[in-house]
């Protein structure tokens, strides 16, 4: 006799057990984070996301509940249908506690709002992380790829090929003059946004980043926080996004994030060269005092770490420090974040105790102990 579960459709069945998955989820590191992309010393990751809605049904924020859950029905099963995703994991963020919310932040799978919300909100993951899909969150479904380093066209093929399956089963609202129908205006039209991830601490530490940022603003793009809208910046890690969507092509987003994003690389690389030039002796120092405090603390907090980090990715991508990779380095910017604490080594919900762990698992993965 075939259990409840074994006669329900694949997705339905994956959403039962959506705490395992990210319990599983949560224990690993993504493919494209362990990867290494172009420019990968400044450009840490390249993330596309559409926004789209569903024709006949109100927007997230105006829906009853029932609709929600219509729409987040509908979305899984064209996503099982239509074969726009592989291996495809589905998960109900009503059946996740807090932490587990958490960790899907930490990765970047589920915005802090989506994470926040209640009512039939869902997550739908493709193998290694590379494409993921939120429904119900601003927007009926927000698309996503995920790619390493500077790898605007790359990533922008992968969801291209999704957003083009998923509309031979899904209705999208759409209006031949505005284009794609958004809960946002901003978002109207390609309903894209193109977003690099970039790591520039010779700049911050060069007073340069003000002037950059209103430069770049004059050609319609944000700079944020590592996660985004209303995050502060860590780091010294930035997001750089397009504003505008109505009136632009997907093309031309794409051409603009590259071109900035590599102005970006060459104004950090010669700041980089101005900071050896002119203040060798000053950097070495902060990068080895860095150095001494990994060696030694007895307790980090998740953001220390992170600028500490960034401190020490300088110096290791400018030859001050040898000995380290850049995928370990990444792979601690991952597993060191709250979430991913508790899940990872067991850590305390008392903040103390969880930074005194990150210290000794820092000391650890940087065999920084008995030197």
């Amino acid at each position: 006799m075939k259990t409840p579960s074994q006669i329900l459709p694949d997705w339905e069945s994956s959403l039962l057990n959506s705490a395992q998955q990210v319990q599983d989820l949560s224990l690993t590191i993504p493919l494209w984070v362990e990867k290494r992309g172009p420019h990968s010393e400044i450009v840490f990751s390249t993330r596309i996301r559409l926004a789209r809605n569903l024709a006949k049904h109100f927007f997230p924020s105006s829906a009853p509940a029932a609709e929600l859950t219509t729409v987040s029905d509908e979305v899984c099963a064209a996503v099982s249908k239509s074969g726009a995703l592989t291996q495809p994991t589905f998960v109900e963020m009503d059946y996740l506690a807090q932490l587990d919310r958490l960790v899907l932040v930490e990765r970047r799978l589920a915005s802090p709002a989506l994470a926040d919300r209640k009512g039939s909100a869902r997550i739908i993951l493709g193998a290694g992380e590379y494409a993921s899909i939120m429904t119900n969150e601003e927007d009926h479904l927000r698309l996503q790829s995920f790619q390493s380093g500077l790898s605007v066209r790359a990533a922008w093929q992968k969801l291209e090929r999704i957003d083009e399956e998923l509309s031979n089963h899904l209705d999208y609202a759409f209006s031949q003059q505005l284009g794609f129908l958004t809960a946002c205006p901003t978002n109207t039209g390609t309903g894209m946004r193109v977003s690099v991830l970039v790591h520039l601490p010779a700049l911050v530490l060069l007073d340069q980043m003000g002037k950059t940022s209103r430069k770049f603003a004059k050609l319609g793009l944000t700079i944020r926080g590592f996660f985004g809208e209303g995050t502060e910046v860590i780091g010294n890690v930035f997001q750089i996004s397009n504003q505008l969507t109505l009136g632009c092509s997907e093309d031309d987003t794409l051409g603009l994030i590259e071109q900035v994003a590599e102005q970006l690389i060459e104004l950090e690389q010669k700041a980089r060269a101005q900071l050896l030039a002119d203040k060798k002796l000053n950097l070495e120092d902060k990068v080895w005092r860095i150095y001494g405090v990994l060696r030694y603390a007895r307790s980090l907090s998740s953001g220390e770490f992170l600028n500490f980090l960034s401190l020490i990715r300088l110096g290791l991508d400018l030859k001050i420090l040898t000995g380290w990779s850049e995928t370990l380095l990444q792979e601690l910017m991952l597993v060191t974040q709250p979430g991913h604490m508790q899940k990872w080594h067991k850590a305390s919900r008392v903040t103390e105790k969880r930074d005194k762990l990150r210290a000794d698992i820092v000391k650890n993965k940087l065999k920084l102990t008995g030197q």
